[in-house]
């Protein structure tokens, strides 16, 4: 997980913000069914991590460890669109949570995004749970510029199976999860880069927060995080 240089976090984020909103036009042309769910702001994204969480817990015994879940600093929730017709796109939304000593952070918004060519027509919606399961990686997405899979805070797809052993030890900073079309899985994101979008903290919070303020603990957790923070207790 790598930091792009203050100098050119602008450009790119510039450019995230440009091929996300590409992919969801093409993805709301070709999947319209799923609209309301990216149209909806910060509270839809947090109603919608709340959603993902509540059915990776229901996942039957390949889901993700008890153990990891215990010790997870942090959980990164993203619901990804991927779409094309000659054009491909993806783009998704969601939300950053951390574990603080007096229990789950308010949620910090981030993004991701790409895009490419080639001759496919359809529609898909992943849900990815990113396992934060150290510090550094935490404070990775609370340092609130780009962050970069595959550097010095390393990203893999996630052990499965409820009953793993108590001896589990992280082979990772993040272990990533994936459902798409109700197949749960692993699932490798090197070289994916998210992005923290600060509009829309400031937006939802009122005022300029940073997702450092966020992910500490410093901002006061909204009524409207509660189904999402219960539902993380409830892991």
């Amino acid at each position: 997980m790598r930091f792009a240089p203050a100098s050119s976090i602008t450009h790119e984020e510039t450019y995230m913000t440009r091929t996300l909103a590409t992919a969801l036009t093409t993805v709301l042309l070709i999947a319209g069914a799923h609209a309301p769910a990216f149209a909806a702001g910060m509270q839809g994204d947090i109603d919608q991590a709340a959603d993902v969480i509540e059915r990776f817990r229901d996942m039957p015994e390949q889901g993700i460890p008890d153990r990891v879940i215990r010790d997870a600093k942090g959980f990164a929730i993203l619901t990804v669109l991927k779409a094309g017709f000659m054009f491909s796109g993806q783009g998704g939304t969601g939300v950053v949570i951390a574990r603080t000593p007096r229990g789950w952070s308010a949620p910090s918004a981030i993004a991701t995004g790409g895009a490419g060519f080639g001759f496919q027509v359809g529609a898909e919606v992943t849900e990815f749970v990113l396992v934060l399961n150290t510090t550094a990686a935490v404070q990775a997405f609370a340092h609130g510029g780009n962050v970069s899979f595959g550097g010095a805070v390393s990203a893999a797809a996630g052990p499965m199976g409820r009953t793993i052993g108590a001896n589990l030890m992280p082979v990772a900073a993040v272990y990533t999860y994936s459902r798409s079309q109700g197949v749960f899985a692993g699932v490798s994101i090197e070289g994916t880069v998210i992005v923290a979008r600060n509009d829309a903290n400031r937006e939802y919070y009122g005022r300029p927060v940073t997702p450092q303020a966020i992910l500490s603990g410093r901002v006061r957790p909204p009524a409207g995080a509660g189904r999402l923070r219960s539902a993380l207790a409830r892991l």
